[in-house]
């Protein structure tokens, strides 16, 4: 298991310090405590205790205990802590929330009686975390994926630079212009799964159906996923793509191969670019994702890249909707955030952000309005409850492909009877 990152306090004056957040420290009699825990990386953990720092300045009766992890380790605690029924009072959720359900409280009474303070979003935003009569959370921003480059690393190569229009062969065709001349991988990781379920949208389908809320798929025939993994198995073996091992040592966003400079691109959620991009220490830019045909559908649009969500346990929620409130709208604390987490829902934020935006920012913030433009609002559901296990049968399949232990037409049909079966169970 990846190590989990924890972060030093100080308990009470002249103790030891310890690792596990500042669970141990803290509450007076005349404190509410509340536990907060959330994943990311190094820059996101710095900024994010400072503004708890800052709240708790500002709320005296409120005391917070915080740990953080990296996205394996979250996922490991949230689900211990779920089986041993003591989840956190906040806690930050993705796309995969539908899993947790019976464990987020419907924060509507909050935003009802002003405690969280939606007055400077609009319903579109709101509409993120809405999810069956139940507002589960307060988007922390809104997203979408990307890929992130390196011009000079492509010019040098040869390779046309990277655009809007631009498709999965143009993809492969740089990658292995770039390994060719260059020595180094055209491409440092993507996100598979979410990939392959792009590329079904992009063929005209949906991988989840989302008329069942994800609960059937969304295509019949398999062989629409067989050109992903063909595309996959053919950068391996010609040395463009890392392989499982070579991924295995890349732990955190500002380690990837695109920021140490041994890949041209890589895949990244539009919140994540300007980590790597500080990274990396160099000029980047971002681009959509491929598409299947140039001119055709491009699969992508708007997402909430986390959200915050109280424990339907919570001893005390209003409590913890008095941090969210703060967390979303309070503008010091934003301009420590700085939309690390994607570009803020709160009218206000965005505008005092925009500002004094770098370039960085700048570039986040034009793709983010790209995306939503690309957005034709067909419904592309990526999550599903089922999806881990779904997901980690898909790569036990890419592997063997890759490997060439079994043929891509053979693991499209297995993916999509074992995704139906899966389904089917539960």
């Amino acid at each position: 298991m990846k190590k989990i990152f924890t972060t030093l306090c100080l308990v009470i004056i002249l103790t030891i310090l310890t690792a596990c957040g500042n669970e141990s420290g803290g509450g007076g009699d005349d404190q509410y405590v509340i536990r907060i825990a959330w994943w990311g990386s190094q820059m996101r953990h710095d900024a994010t205790i400072e503004v708890i720092e800052l709240f708790m300045e500002q709320n005296p009766d409120i005391y917070i205990e915080y740990e953080f992890f990296d996205p394996d380790g979250y996922w490991t605690a949230m689900n211990t802590r779920v089986a041993s029924d003591d989840v956190w009072d906040v806690f930050q959720m993705g796309g995969n929330f539908q899993q947790y359900i019976d464990n987020i409280l419907d924060i509507t009474p909050f935003i009802e009686d002003g405690t969280i303070d939606v007055s400077r979003t609009d319903e579109s935003f709101l509409n993120t975390t809405y999810f069956e009569g139940k507002m589960v959370g307060i988007s922390n921003g809104v997203n979408s994926n990307g890929i992130a480059f390196d011009p000079a690393l492509f010019e040098e190569a040869g390779a046309p630079l990277l655009h809007a229009d631009w498709t999965w062969d143009d993809f492969a065709n740089s990658a292995m212009i770039i390994h060719e001349n260059l020595g180094i991988y055209g491409s440092s990781a993507l996100s598979d799964f979410i990939a392959l379920t792009i590329l079904v949208t992009q063929s005209g389908a949906n991988f989840f159906d989302p008329a069942t809320n994800s609960t059937t798929l969304g295509f019949d025939d398999p062989s629409i996923l067989v050109p992903y993994f063909e595309m996959r198995r053919d950068l391996v073996q010609a040395g463009a793509f890392p392989d499982a091992g070579r991924l295995a040592t890349i732990t955190d966003i500002e380690g990837d191969l695109l920021v140490t400079g041994d890949a041209a691109m890589t895949w990244v959620a539009s919140n994540q670019f300007i980590t790597v991009a500080n990274a990396a220490g160099r000029p980047l830019e971002l681009v959509p994702l491929p598409r299947l045909t140039a001119g055709g559908e491009s699969g992508m649009g708007l997402t909430s890249s986390q959200m915050l969500s109280i424990s339907n346990a919570s001893p005390y929620p209003e409590a913890a909707a008095r941090f969210i409130n703060f967390f979303q709208n309070d503008e010091e604390a934003n301009r420590i955030l700085a939309g690390e987490r994607g570009v803020p829902i709160m009218s206000h934020i965005r505008e005092m952000l925009s500002e004094n935006a770098d370039e960085n920012l700048a570039t986040v913030y034009a793709f983010v309005g790209l995306a939503g433009e690309l957005d034709t609002g067909l419904g592309n559901p990526l999550e599903s409850p089922n999806n881990p296990e779904i997901r980690d049968h898909f790569e036990f399949l890419l592997e063997q492909v890759i490997f060439g232990q079994i043929e891509a037409e053979a693991a499209a049909e297995d993916l999509r009877d074992f995704a139906e079966d899966v389904l089917a169970r539960n």
